[in-house]
């Protein structure tokens, strides 16, 4: 061993991890270290180790050793319950190399693991073979995601009508790009093919008044998975709001400052994206905070969005440390919401927040029943996911869905400008409420179908009418698409083998519906009011486009989303349309894409497409 190893192994042993345990022990402790550091350089020096292989060895991180953050246990700063600026606690990498005891050390009771970011991982280096530790095996990942079937195929004899609940989410997408970008390959459950499709804004046409705020349109191509079968596209659009006549905002910013909300893609890039929101405030709306982590505090009180230096300095003084106590953060929320309800503006609560609830009102079903009861006040709920690891995806789904919101997860300041500058009406303002779609298909002409995504969205055929069913949310200039693919009478893609023992026949057209494939229904509520309100309308044979060129780019463009989404749900197996068919179709519909969007997605599916080349999952 030279004289800049010794230096190394020494400057090793005064760190924290083996400093700190011995300033609390007693001397045979110390001298217990000491002997052992004698020993270790011994041992060292009878390997024979080239110096050359050595300093490899220590310059090469170990993709799999995780990033452990130190406990309150392990800190002399207690945890903050309120979230305000208290002192930063140690965060260690562990790098190779390391010895045994100082992971035994990372990992005592009451340390939490976090599990890097695909991005954040990194890239392989070439190491000598005679030199390089076994690598260790990666910690499963604490995310979840609920777990659905695909929509299968439904014959149209037994089932003519189907109904389901619009959806206006986008988390989907985002954890998906996120995923793919860190050169992993989504979990099947993590790819919802409806937020993946109504993530872009689609130029459909706009309603020409607030009288009947949608317009609904309807286009039949046909279907690339099948050529006998074809695609009914379903278009909704909502009425624009301009913002001198948008109604004022009573905003409940509530913020999970636990502590693993630490690492820059949690906290920290929520303090920006915030930053964006305030923004985006007229001077008459009202913002109050509240945080939770081992306790809740409102940090906060309704404070107009005129006094922004009192807002902004309130979200600069967040620091993340402590427990989970999110139920009761809710709770507060929802009170100090109710406490300041403006019944002529917008009351909303915007959580914030990267995993569980392990403090108070846990149980899921508890606290989506707790928002279910409390949308009835007129305060809706949102959700913003960040950070990966510890994504308790599902659990924002359903207390998005309960509290007639929505839920979006940021990645990255350009998505916090999508979703809270660029989307900031349609995901703040409704324009109406409980909106549910009902298609009828004509078994003259259609065999059977299959509704493209909306799994969590289903409805019976008798809750189209209910006015107590709860359904999706729209806001101020949303889209919404919806696609199912149809199988003609006749075809042989039909999935559902004919009857043994009954004579199968094609009825006969009504009287008037004899030229039509299907008949859309659309039930919707204005804000504030509790009878549904219906928009309906044929979809007309002969309005089909024997040539999928000759369908609309908006309708094209969607149709490659979904087909990218499919493939993704099948971890991107070879049947069906490949990843360079569906990169054709984006780029031939892709238009004008302003923003950018649009060159994205085809840059992820050329992305996925490389993946599959390499081998990578």
């Amino acid at each position: 061993m030279n004289h800049f190893q010794f230096q190394k192994l020494r400057r090793s042993f005064a760190r924290d991890e083996f400093a700190a345990p011995l300033a609390n022990a007693d001397w045979v402790g110390r001298a217990g270290g000491l002997l052992g550091l004698v020993s270790l350089i011994a041992l060292m020096s009878l390997a024979g180790c080239s110096n050359e292989e050595e300093a490899g060895a220590a310059k090469v991180p170990d993709p799999a050793t995780p990033v452990v953050k130190a406990s309150p246990q392990q800190t002399n700063t207690p945890p903050s319950p309120s979230g305000l600026a208290v002192p930063h606690r140690d965060v260690r990498t562990f790098e190779a190399g390391q010895s045994a005891t100082a992971r035994r050390h990372a990992h005592q009771p009451g340390g939490e693991l976090l599990l890097p970011p695909p991005h954040a991982l990194p890239a392989p280096a070439a190491i000598h073979a005679s030199n390089a530790a076994p690598p260790m095996p990666t910690p499963p990942s604490a995310d979840r995601f609920t777990e659905t079937a695909a929509n299968g195929y439904v014959d149209v004899a037994l089932q003519p009508v189907s109904t389901f609940s619009i959806d206006v989410d986008t988390a989907s997408y985002a954890v998906m790009r996120r995923f793919l970008r860190g050169g992993t390959t989504p979990p099947a459950a993590a790819v919802r093919v409806e937020e993946m499709i109504n993530y872009f804004p689609y130029a459909y046409p706009a309603p020409a008044d607030r009288s009947q705020p949608f317009s609904v349109t309807t286009t039949v191509m046909p279907s690339p998975w099948n050529a006998e079968n074809q695609v009914l596209h379903i278009a909704l659009r909502g009425y624009d709001l301009p913002q001198a006549r948008r109604p004022r905002a009573n905003i409940v910013l509530l913020v999970d400052v636990s502590g693993s909300m630490m690492p820059a893609d949690r906290l920290p890039l929520l303090q920006q994206s915030f930053r964006m929101l305030v923004d985006e405030l007229r001077p008459d709306d009202r913002v109050s905070m509240v945080t939770y982590a081992n306790g809740v505090s409102t940090v906060l009180e309704p404070t107009a969005a005129s006094d922004k230096a009192t807002i902004l300095g309130a979200i600069d003084r967040l620091n993340a440390g402590g427990g989970t106590a999110g139920g009761d953060g809710i709770q507060r929320a929802y009170a100090l919401a109710k406490r300041n309800f403006d019944r002529d503006g917008v009351n909303r609560v915007v959580l914030a927040t990267d995993g569980d609830f392990n403090l108070g009102l846990t149980d899921p079903k508890e606290l989506e029943r707790y928002v279910a009861t409390q949308r009835r006040s007129g305060v809706y709920l949102s959700v913003l996911g960040v950070g990966l690891g510890n994504l308790n995806d599902a659990l924002m789904q359903r207390l998005a869905q309960a509290g007639n919101g929505n839920a979006a997860y940021i990645d990255s300041l350009l998505e916090a400008r999508k979703a809270l500058k660029e989307s900031f009406a349609s995901t703040m303002f409704p324009i109406a409420d409980d909106v549910k779609i009902q298609v009828e298909f004509n078994p003259a002409f259609i065999a059977g179908y299959r509704l493209i995504g909306y799994e969590s969205r289903m409805l019976k055929r008798e809750d189209f009418n209910n006015d107590a069913v709860d359904a999706g949310d729209i806001g101020a200039g949303h889209t919404v698409t919806a696609m199912y693919e149809l199988t003609p009478v006749g075809g042989a893609s039909r999935a559902v083998d004919p009857l043994r023992y009954q004579r199968e026949t094609t009825p006969a057209p009504a009287p008037d519906a004899g030229g039509e494939l299907a008949f859309v229904k659309l039930r919707y509520k204005l804000p504030g009011e509790s009878a549904s309100r219906l928009i309906a309308q044929p979809v007309e044979a002969r309005a089909a486009h024997a040539r999928l060129q000759a369908a609309p780019a908006e309708a094209r463009f969607a149709l490659a989303v979904a087909m990218f989404g499919e493939r993704l749900r099948r971890g991107g197996e070879a049947d069906g349309p490949s990843y360079g068919d569906i990169e054709r179709l984006a780029r031939e519909s892709r238009g004008e894409d302003v923003d950018g969007y649009r060159g994205e997605f085809i840059q992820l599916v050329r992305m996925a497409d490389t993946m599959k080349l390499v081998g990578q999952r």
